[in-house]
């Protein structure tokens, strides 16, 4: 049986498990966070590959993802250029949205009946 609590639970312990990783390797904290934040997206509805069909809040948040998502995806090609600057922007990007998540778990439009057994 689902449990948003249960989910919530996990979702912050990943977190924090993760908050060393961000203070002595943030470049290499980046693909975790980016993984938490796209799995936190996800069971909380919303719709990462839809980029024309997105609207409102949603896109907001989508595109705030995303912006940090590209970060991650230029460290691991190796891309030059990439500054701590923007690796600490992405850092707080994924920080906001897992707040943001966090508060509105219990408010979100999610369909978790196929996870109900």
């Amino acid at each position: 049986m689902y449990d948003p609590g249960e989910e919530l639970y996990d979702w912050q312990s990943e977190m924090a498990s993760l908050e060393d990783d961000i203070r002595e390797s943030p470049e290499e904290a980046v693909s975790a966070l980016d993984d938490l934040l796209r799995r936190m997206l996800e069971d909380s509805g919303y719709d990462l590959t839809e980029s024309v069909t997105r609207e409102g809040d949603e896109r907001e948040v989508v595109a705030e993802y995303l912006a940090a998502h590209e970060i991650r995806v230029l460290l691991e090609r190796g891309a030059e250029g990439i500054s701590p600057g923007d690796v600490a922007e992405a850092i707080n990007d994924y920080r906001e949205l897992f707040d943001f998540l966090v508060e509105n778990r219990g408010s979100t439009d999610a369909d978790f009946s196929a996870a109900e057994d």
